[in-house]
């Protein structure tokens, strides 16, 4: 059973989210509603604010969000078509369980489908989304991975142009599904990170890493760059691997909990 202070928690640090939320957002209508409690708890579940297989009961989050309940039923039945809530039969909602092996299958996926979104990018991609890219790339190797002063704290700003950053190298690739796709699992990518503890990677020079994907994307070498791109993913993979392990359960011994 959670705690009023469990509850202060996730509130206190799901303001903190909240403040991803673009500025003078209006909120009038049941519609939007409905996204502003999509948008705030899908970002506790990335974060890790809202831990795996938590139960998600409707009163307890509609104290959390200050919202109607109506507007978070409806939030998580669209988080399940995202795989970060599991509707559970008549029983509710909870937060999507991981294991190694799905992860393993979300790093699969993810380097089949940008490195198509990748080719078509750099086949179909002008001179303005070029432009883009180069900016993207130089705007995130201006700040720092961790707060300044700090070995543990992410930066936020870090963060969102890292973000940015790679849904610019494939925004040219022509489909609006496929971007789709690819905004979804590198959020699912992102909580796997967020629940690892992996704050940075001493050993890599990441900013190096993307200078010679950006390099190859404007010199229009899809080969050489979606090659890059996936040993870039491959290699974090590798290592949230080797921090998820001792953590993270696979799905075999889901199914023995199941089965018990």
């Amino acid at each position: 059973m959670k705690t009023k202070q469990d509850q202060s928690d996730v509130a206190r640090n799901s303001r903190r989210n909240s403040s991803e939320l673009d500025e003078g957002q209006e909120l009038c209508g049941p519609e939007s509603m409905t996204n502003r409690a999509y948008t705030r708890i899908r970002a506790d579940i990335i974060s890790g604010v809202l831990a795996p297989e938590r139960k998600l009961k409707i009163e307890e989050l509609r104290q959390i969000y200050n919202l109607g309940p109506s507007p978070i039923r409806e939030a998580l039945s669209s988080l399940t078509s995202e795989y970060l809530v599991e509707r559970l039969d008549q029983r509710g909602f909870r937060v999507a369980r991981i294991s190694l092996v799905e992860f393993d299958e979300l790093l699969k996926t993810r380097c089949w489908l940008e490195e198509r979104a990748l080719r078509e990018a750099i086949a179909n991609g002008d001179k303005e989304w070029e432009e883009q890219v180069l900016l993207a790339a130089y705007r995130l190797s201006r700040v720092p991975r961790l707060e300044a002063g700090s070995d543990c704290s992410d930066n936020h700003e870090w963060e969102q142009r890292h973000r940015h950053f790679h849904k610019t190298l494939i925004t040219a690739c022509g489909s609006k599904i496929l971007l789709r796709l690819c905004e979804m699992l590198y959020d699912q990518n992102i909580r796997y990170r967020q629940l690892s503890n992996i704050k940075a990677y001493p050993a890599r020079d990441i900013n190096a890493e993307h200078g010679v994907i950006t390099d190859a994307v404007l010199a229009r070498n899809a080969d050489l760059a979606t090659e890059l791109l996936i040993a870039h993913y491959t290699e974090t993979g590798k290592h949230l691997k080797e921090s998820l392990v001792l953590t993270v359960p696979t799905t075999d011994e889901h199914e023995s909990e199941r089965s018990l």
